[in-house]
């Protein structure tokens, strides 16, 4: 099932053209990121997508009724403010205790309800963020740089764990990363983006793309393969679902 469709979206911030003629559709389940240089148009393409900035030319065509949960770079708090992370999942909506369970276990925390959200690890407050977006009951994941600040490892774990979300809800994810190596490896499908989509595909097509390779060189790729086979190792199970 589709759930969004770009045909010839262009848009522009402050009268400037950010992205042009983009062709994208994103469907159910499945995983699909963008990669691109800073400044390429990744956050500007995701606002196009949900509506936050109207096209230039071209046209969105959404599911209708289509849920989003969406993960932010960060979230800056006020360290001094006394609040539990369950307080924090019921700003601004009311949930019920079941509801906040299940989200903190499917987010990969189901123990940190009543811990304090001024105590958590980077990689803690992000999966706390996760779970706020998975209260939704998202049909569409959207994670913006979700991993910054976390080290390697952390940022590996994070995207398995999105990866398992997506297994048990049937959500499809939307990712932009500059983790390339890891991203790239838990995705379906990657769009490499320089003001416009310069290639896309399967993660080993776009990374044997001349203009994926101008844009990063090859430099990800044993980084890539390490992670892969990890991601594999842990994932091998996982094929099935796209049957």
């Amino acid at each position: 099932m589709r759930l969004i469709t770009a045909t010839g979206l262009t848009l522009q911030q402050a009268g400037k053209t950010v992205m042009r003629n983009v062709d994208m559709h994103i469907d159910r389940g499945e995983i699909v990121t963008l990669v691109g240089p800073n400044g390429s148009g990744k956050s500007t393409l995701i606002k196009g997508l949900i509506g936050a900035l109207p096209p230039a030319e071209g046209k969105v065509d959404t599911l209708r009724g289509l849920r989003i949960g969406y993960v932010p770079q960060s979230l800056h708090m006020d360290g001094l403010l006394p609040l539990t992370v369950a307080r924090f999942l019921c700003l601004p909506h009311r949930h019920s205790a079941d509801a906040m369970r299940r989200a903190l276990s499917e987010a990969g925390v189901p123990d940190l309800g009543q811990s304090q959200m001024r105590t958590l690890s980077g990689g803690q407050f992000q999966r706390v963020l996760l779970a706020r977006a998975l209260l939704m009951a998202p049909d569409l994941l959207i994670l913006d740089e979700a991993t910054q600040g976390l080290d390697q490892p952390g940022a590996a774990a994070f995207y398995r764990q999105i990866a398992d979300v997506r297994t048990q809800l049937g959500c499809a994810v939307l990712m932009v990363s500059h983790d390339l190596h890891v991203v790239m490896a838990a995705s379906d499908r990657v769009l490499c983006l320089n003001g416009h989509v310069c290639c896309e595909g399967t993660p080993d097509v776009v990374q044997d793309a001349p203009e994926y390779r101008a844009l990063f060189g090859s430099g990800t790729q044993g980084a890539f393969a390490l992670y892969r086979h990890d991601h594999d190792h842990h994932h091998g199970h996982d094929e099935h679902d796209h049957a």
